[in-house]
């Protein structure tokens, strides 16, 4: 069956049927000329085994040796880029799909409502107030006015329980690195305050508004900022109008520099709490201290980093935590500081067969949302923990929010799905009325596409779940071009969620699938486990399942599918394409983990051993290597065509992880198909990207997807 042409695709089909379209499939690429990457003799001996690292001297990013190979392989990708037709009609569908209206769920404080806004195109979005429900938005805070070009972007915004100070974190070019800035809410101008070296912190401010309290790593050493290890984190209090030297130290662990810990204030006021995680995993152990008695040492909670232990909030001494203590998928527990035995526990919402996601208590309530097979679902319970209703949503997405303070009446969610933005609803808690407070108006209709859930078996028997969009009907006939996209780690579930950049893909007649592997957070903790350290080739496996389902099942075939994914995900692409070089018509590992060996030494690297295991670690060095996608790159084999993304201030995933695994692909490459990668500057890991850089990227992809995988678009 051959579908009909979208009407809003005639820009990009005039490109398709122009001069120069894609080569066809019998027709060989030119061979490419690759830069000379700077190399080493250095051989590495793991316990016994030597591991040879000639790549070492791109992990220096600032030499001119590695600068000067960036700016070659640069030219190499733009003129592979440049030499696509489709490319410019591709970037200016992009665009026009990107420029809807963007909003967030207001956050309420003393009657104020703040919230973000983006007009479509801006590369930042603006923070605004209303100072009532029913008043004019105001303009709090411009992040585009902080740069020229885009790349500051907020990190943070916290509102004092007054709303007459908004705390606020600045990262510029992508970094992780925030400064931490004040500003007053009725003028708009800044104070003097300004808070260096914070990392993964936000403000959590006492409730006289005279101060905030926040975690900060020490001075790097002079050129380690981007890329040395960040150990031996402190937590300390500001007081407004003081400098940052003067500031209150209120928590350290001199004797372990892995343990961090984010502060948190009560609603009522009366207790400091101090979460303490060491690594990724949700694995806590939780202090707390009055908060009018700053001399008193944190007394030790629960917790010994055996099980998570989030707060939620308290009813005076009694402190309600979100834990999967004895519970995989979650429960809700009651414990009182007077006498907090395990065994006087109290519980207070029992584990569901859903996940248990985020909890809040607003308007004398929980609101508890769930994921039921990677999907949300709101429950409302009193405080006794008795079942009051669901919240209606409006179909298979994703819902977020439900913020605020335990007496407040109101709350506000965001509702998202692959085919429809996100609309914000306001929610009446007593009466469960939800009613739209903005929903963006679209340039296309969301009725013509669809998402279906599936489940498909995975190597060693095990059912995953995976979400499949496209154009409604579309024919399971071999040859849809198709994107599959994974994660499958560090807890995290892949939820339905809206992407212009995706749509665009789908209006050419492409199908977005997204598979959520082992090692995500979909099905509780045995699910995120059962894709950990010695058990991380299961999500490799579920994902080349899930790539050879798509074939089997006629949606696609191997010359039509390419394979994403980003950070962890950038992994997965990394070894399953090592793995299964056969399988792909394309694949685009972004900015991932490539080296495995090394991982744990640059930046916050080392925290992400509770998912991946250590080198040091003989037996868990075996399980290393036996993927890692740099140390498995066999040369004279046919990759796939590839294009790696990474950027060169990304200062969590190392950008030597992509520069190392893409000179050694281009090495090792024994056919004519393009191994690229493009670098981005004054950029990140993502977070933060400006507008203009992200449809860049996403133009560039889909026109690189376009060329190698031949989509034509009569489909």
């Amino acid at each position: 069956m051959i579908m009909k042409r979208h009407s809003r695709l005639a820009a990009i089909a005039l490109a398709l049927g122009a001069a120069g379209s894609p080569m066809r499939a019998d027709e060989p690429a030119k061979p490419f000329k690759y830069p000379d990457a700077p190399r080493s003799e250095t051989v590495d001996d793991y316990h016994g085994t030597k591991v040879p690292d000639p790549y070492r001297p791109l992990e220096d990013p600032d030499s001119d040796a590695t600068r000067a190979w960036v700016e070659a392989e640069n030219k190499v990708t733009n003129a592979f880029l440049n030499s696509i037709p489709q490319r410019d009609a591709i970037r200016s569908r992009v665009t026009e799909l990107w420029d809807y209206e963007k909003f967030s769920p207001p956050g309420k404080k003393a009657g104020k409502y703040f919230f973000t806004h983006n007009t479509g195109l801006q590369n930042q979005s603006v923070l605004f107030v209303l100072d009532t429900f029913d008043a004019a938005p105001r303009m709090v805070l411009d992040p585009n006015k902080l740069s020229a070009d885009g790349t500051v972007a907020l990190a943070g915004t916290v509102p004092s329980d007054d709303g007459a100070r908004l705390a606020y974190g600045v990262a510029e070019a992508g970094s992780d690195w925030n400064v931490w800035k004040v500003r007053d809410v009725a003028t708009g101008q800044d104070l003097a305050d300004e808070i260096q070296w914070v990392k993964f912190s936000s403000a959590e401010w006492t409730p006289d508004g005279k101060g905030f309290f926040y975690g900060r790593f020490p001075t790097p050493e002079p050129g380690q900022d981007l890329k040395g290890a960040n150990y031996f984190q402190k937590v300390y209090y500001h007081i407004l109008g003081t400098p940052q030297e003067q500031d209150e130290l209120v928590w350290q662990d001199p004797e372990h520099k892995e343990w961090e810990a984010t502060p948190t204030v009560t609603d009522d006021g009366k207790y400091l709490i101090f979460t303490l995680h060491k690594g990724t995993d949700d694995k806590y152990r939780v202090l707390y201290r009055p908060l009018d008695a700053p001399k008193a040492a944190p007394v030790h909670l629960v917790g010994e980093f055996e099980a998570e232990y989030s707060f939620i909030d308290n009813d005076g001494p009694i402190f309600w935590f979100k834990t999967n203590k004895n519970a995989e998928r979650g429960k809700v527990v009651a414990i009182d500081t007077r006498d907090p035995k395990p065994e006087k526990w109290v519980e207070v919402i029992p584990e569901a067969a859903e996940t248990l996601d985020n909890v809040d208590v607003v308007g004398d309530h929980f609101l508890v949302n769930y994921l039921k097979d990677a999907h949300t679902v709101v429950r409302v319970f009193d405080l006794a923990g008795k079942h009051v209703r669901d919240v209606e949503l409006p179909g298979l997405g994703t819902a977020s929010g439900f913020g605020g303070k335990r007496k407040d009446k109101e709350t506000f969610y965001s509702f998202t799905s692959y085919n429809s933005p996100a609309t914000i609803y306001r929610y009446d808690v007593s009466t469960g009325a939800s009613t739209v407070w903005r929903k963006p108006a679209l340039k296309f209709d969301p009725s013509k596409y669809e998402t279906v859930q599936v489940f498909y078996t995975s190597k060693d028997g095990t059912k995953i779940p995976m979400f499949i969009t496209g154009r409604k009907g579309f024919p399971k006939d071999g040859k849809n071009p198709t994107l599959l996209y994974g994660y499958g780690g560090f807890n995290i579930p892949l939820t339905p969620g809206f992407s212009p950049s995706t749509l665009t893909w789908m209006e050419m007649g492409g199908l977005y699938a997204v598979a959520n592997l082992r090692g995500g957070g979909e099905y509780g903790e045995s699910w995120h486990q059962g894709g950990t350290r010695q058990r991380k080739q299961n999500v490799f496996d579920d994902f080349i399942a899930a790539a050879e389902w798509l074939i089997a099942e006629k949606y696609t075939t191997k010359s039509k599918l390419a394979i994403s994914g980003r950070s962890n995900g950038g992994l997965l692409v990394g070894a399953c394409m090592t793995q299964r070089p056969d399988l792909y018509g394309a694949c685009l590992p972004g900015v991932g983990v490539q080296d495995m060996l090394r991982f744990h030494k640059f930046t916050i690297g080392w925290a992400w051993i509770d998912d991946y295991g250590s080198s040091d670690n003989p037996e868990e060095f075996k399980a290393l290597h036996a993927y890692s996608p740099l140390h498995n790159v066999k040369p004279g084999t046919c990759f796939p065509p590839t294009m790696v993304t990474t950027a060169d201030h990304d200062d969590r995933v190392v950008p030597a992880h992509s520069f190392k695994f893409a000179a050694t692909l281009q090495a090792a490459q024994a056919c004519d198909n393009p191994v690229l990668i493009r670098i981005e500057t004054k950029a990140g890991h993502g977070a933060g990207k400006p507008t203009a850089k992200v449809i860049e990227e996403a133009a560039d992809q889909w026109a690189f997807l376009v060329k190698v995988l031949n989509v034509e678009a009569s489909r």
